[in-house]
Formats: structure tokens, C-alpha cells, sequence
């Protein structure tokens, strides 16, 4: 039930929802439950919650435009940046607030879902790996 509860906190914790993982992960980690395990779970979770985020983007791009939050000539211009620094970008999509944007981003600007996806997990799996090392140095 531990890893369960691991996996939806960092998978909400992707998504738009203001829910941090981290925490939960660390109460866990001292509580003696398998870091190992609660680290895979944390980084699958909080990997598919940024899935969540680009295809919101992806089927929100239409509503966007249509409401006129955002013109197609900005779009395009976003697009170009993101195709060129893309990939950059998403590996901040761990950061509080802004890489939830970026991930949203990704999906409006239909960026290719392979990079999406090999970027998005690297930046998530350095998150809890770089969460989980600052824990044991401190410990």
C-alpha cells in the first residue's frame, strides 16, 4: 500500500495539482519501507503525471486558439523555440510550478512524444535520485 500511495502522490504531483512528492517519499525512506522501491514508483508516477500534462496540452491546443488565449502565430513561435531547445527545457520540467507549464507546453506544441518521453524521464528520475542522495549525505 506504501508504493501505491508513493506512485498517486508523484503522479499528482506531475500534474497541475500543487501536491509535492517528496516528502512522502523521505517520511517513507525513514520509516525503513525499500528506497529502492519507493524511488521506481515515485519516478513511473510522477513520469506519467507529466504524460497527463502534455496530452491535456495536446487536446487543449484547439480551445486555446479558439478562445484566443493564445494566438496560432505564437504558437508557431513557441514551437519553433521548443523544437530548437526543447529538449532543455523539459529537463527542468521537475522544477515547483513552471515544469508542470513546460510539459503542458510540450503537448500544445505537439513535440515529439519520443523526446518527450526520454527527456521527461531523465529529469524525473534525477529529481528523486538527487532528492534521495541530499537525504543520505544529511542522514
Amino acid at each position: 500500500m506504501i508504493y501505491l500511495i508513493m506512485f498517486i502522490t508523484a503522479f499528482a504531483s506531475a500534474t497541475l495539482l500543487p501536491i509535492g512528492s517528496e516528502a512522502v517519499l523521505l517520511y517513507n525512506i525513514e520509516q525503513n519501507h525499500n528506497m529502492y522501491l519507493l524511488f521506481f514508483f515515485a519516478v513511473i508516477g510522477n513520469t506519467l503525471g507529466g504524460y497527463v500534462n502534455y496530452f491535456i496540452g495536446l487536446r487543449g491546443e484547439e480551445y486555446v486558439v479558439q478562445k484566443a488565449l493564445i494566438k496560432e502565430k505564437k504558437i508557431a513561435s513557441y514551437k519553433n523555440y521548443f523544437d530548437k531547445y526543447g529538449a532543455v527545457t523539459l529537463l527542468f520540467s521537475w522544477l515547483p510550478i513552471i515544469g508542470d507549464g513546460f510539459t503542458l507546453m510540450a503537448g500544445v506544441l505537439k513535440y515529439n512524444l519520443t523526446k518527450f518521453f526520454i527527456y521527461l524521464f531523465i529529469s524525473k528520475f534525477l529529481r528523486y535520485l538527487l532528492v534521495i542522495s541530499i537525504y543520505i549525505y544529511y542522514k
